[in-house]
């Protein structure tokens, strides 16, 4: 039986894509608040989209930490997976759903769970600007349909900004909206049980990147104020999301809530960001689980696999 010092935790940050800074300082905490609970540690920076060659599936468990392209579109995970590691997070197929938008609003719309209606298309095959407009009304949101952290985003309103939101779109799928103008909140997930629901209040009206990342630029009230029966049905939904989506460990799920008591759930997010200002910490505060608690919870049922495959 595999004790805690038969092993260490590889904590993967870094990698190649607009996120990189971000998964950094991800990686950074995650790793010091694991040496709290585990005696061997060690924290690696990926330079490329590749795992290092020295990794051993006998002698590392993995923690990837790794924001967009490649930690969170499934590449990372079916490496891992084809060389025999134990990892946290999400498996390879979860997260080839969740990193793209319009699969996830499939699986929650066959779900029962509502998500607002959209128009998926790629660069090369661009609407017209009037056609968008005409049938999801005059402020839109407009994005990459697999991207995180809202790199990409606009915020088009009326015919002429949408026209020319879409002639700086260059390559990839993306995805249009109406933008829906409420309350925007989101609730983190461990073990497929919901944590508390926090409300993001960005000081400049948008939830953007530089919002989401610099400290100060955001006001987050954690938990959020709500009717329990309000915050009850989104946990629910949460965690039926997390079901339907075929999520494990943990993940996020962000949502709008309309002035009208309507809600729409937006996107799910398989490897939330855990810097001081990200959200999954402030959901598993609500419910009384601090930031290194948190991460050894993360961790565990990957040790478990670790531990289970070498019984």
């Amino acid at each position: 039986m595999a004790t805690d010092d038969d092993f260490t935790i590889a904590v993967l940050c870094g990698a190649r894509s607009p996120e990189r800074g971000v998964s950094l300082r991800s990686g950074a905490a995650c790793a010091e608040a694991l040496r709290a609970s585990f005696p061997r540690v060690e924290l690696r920076v990926l330079d490329e989209n590749a795992l290092p060659a020295d990794l051993d599936p006998a002698a590392h468990v993995v923690f990837p930490v790794v924001h967009g392209d490649y930690g969170e579109d499934g590449q990372i995970q079916r490496e891992l997976d084809a060389r025999g590691f134990a990892y946290a997070g999400c498996g390879a197929e979860a997260c080839e759903i969740c990193i793209d938008k319009a699969k996830t609003k499939e699986k929650l719309r066959a779900a029962g769970v509502p998500v607002a209606p959209e128009i998926v298309f790629t660069a090369e095959r661009r609407p017209r600007a009037k056609s968008l407009t005409a049938r999801l009304g005059r402020e839109l949101v407009v994005k990459p349909a697999d991207k995180g952290s809202s790199v990409g985003l606009f915020l088009p309103a009326g015919t002429r900004a949408v026209r020319h939101a879409l002639a700086r779109i260059r390559a990839g799928k993306w995805l249009a909206e109406r933008r829906l103008r409420g309350r925007e909140l989101t609730v983190g997930l461990l073990d497929g049980r919901a944590g508390g629901v926090v409300e993001i209040c960005p000081r400049g009206g948008v939830y953007d990147f530089r919002s989401k990342y610099t400290a100060g630029a955001t006001r987050y009230l954690a938990p959020a104020p709500l009717p329990e029966a309000v915050a009850a049905s989104l946990r629910a939904d949460a965690e039926k999301i997390f079901a339907v989506c075929g999520c494990r460990d943990f993940s996020r799920a962000d949502v709008m809530l309309l002035p009208d008591g309507r809600y729409f759930f937006l996107e799910v997010n398989t490897m939330p960001g855990m810097t001081a200002t990200s959200l999954l910490p402030k959901s598993a505060a609500c419910v009384g689980v601090n930031f290194q608690e948190l991460v050894r919870r993360m961790v565990a049922p990957a040790v478990a696999r670790f531990r289970a495959a070498r019984a």
